[in-house]
């Protein structure tokens, strides 16, 4: 009985660690995100909001994701693509409005030293609801469709419990290792001090270079899940510039390929993002109001 257990704790480890490994792209895009949420906040209340994050983020995949996938994939898989298309114009949206932030293009109605927690927290824990999305449908995809569901369920828990532990984890390590530098800056061994020195003098360039790399991923994330999901529901125009980027560019090598096919990717998404949100600022003007758009203050790459 302990063998056959064993086997089975086995083989799904096995597929959740195949299934993850494709997941790694969005995995990273993730990771890069999140840190936007936490920068204007006291460092005090840093931990506790990625702690609240992600926990909001178990909760995406537990209670929504795992079992809506599941429950579409045997009775109406049609429905996915719609639901990823929904999903990556609001990426493509919260992308475009933070670069027109960037160029004080956009302002939110909180001030940068009073940013509302629960706002913050609602806003990543939307987002992560989509790249979470992206993330165990990919890894859906490449299991074993002879699996049975319990097997299926067990390696998709493993996955959405090992993506969030690496994921926000990598959040707290960014969102404290400053106060590690400072630590260190104050230490006794001359080289430990100037490492730490070092570490608080860069991390604010680190965080806008974080930001500008989290919108370029929620642009990039957004544009291609409507290329590739448009293709899906019948707009083959859209998978055919996918394919003809690839079939230009792959003579020169996968990376150049993946380089072109994210370049547009993020285009097309800036481009939708930038049509939405002049639509919103123009419904609000017809309708007599000034709409915001911020999660709560400044973007950190406009600091």
């Amino acid at each position: 009985m302990s063998v056959g257990l064993l086997a089975v704790v086995d083989d799904v480890l096995s597929a959740a660690m195949k299934a993850s490994a494709k997941t790694a792209g969005v995995v990273i895009d993730d990771a890069a995100v999140t840190p936007q949420y936490v920068q204007g906040i006291t460092p005090a209340r840093e931990l506790p909001v990625v702690g609240k994050i992600a926990l909001g983020s178990l909760g995406n995949k537990f209670l929504i994701i795992i079992p809506v996938a599941l429950l579409l994939t045997a009775f109406a898989p049609w429905v996915l693509p719609f639901l990823l298309i929904i999903g990556g114009t609001y990426l493509c949206f919260e992308g475009a409005e933070k670069v027109l932030e960037w160029f004080g293009l956009a302002h939110g109605d909180v001030e940068e030293g009073a940013r509302d927690e629960r706002q913050l927290v609602l806003g990543a824990v939307r987002t992560d609801l989509i790249l979470s999305t992206e993330i165990m449908l990919i890894a859906l995809a490449s299991l074993d469709g002879d699996m049975g569901i319990w097997t299926t369920l067990a390696v998709l828990a493993v996955i959405a419990l090992m993506m969030t532990g690496v994921v926000y984890g990598a959040v707290a390590l960014l969102v404290k290792i400053d106060d590690i530098g400072l630590k260190m800056a104050g230490g006794s061994e001359p080289r430990v001090r100037h490492t730490g020195a070092r570490i608080v003098r860069s991390m604010p360039a680190v965080f806008r270079v974080i930001s500008v790399v989290g919108t370029v991923a929620m642009l990039w994330v957004g544009g291609h899940l409507l290329l590739v999901n448009l293709d899906e529901v019948g707009v083959r125009v859209t998978g055919d510039l996918l394919h003809g980027i690839e079939h230009l560019l792959s003579p020169f090598g996968g990376v150049i390929a993946w380089t072109g096919e994210t370049l547009v990717a993020a285009i097309v998404g800036l481009t939708v993002g930038l049509v939405i949100v002049g639509g919103i600022l123009l419904i609000g003007r017809i309708a007599g109001k000034n709409p915001t758009f911020s999660e709560g203050g400044e973007s950190p790459a406009a600091q």
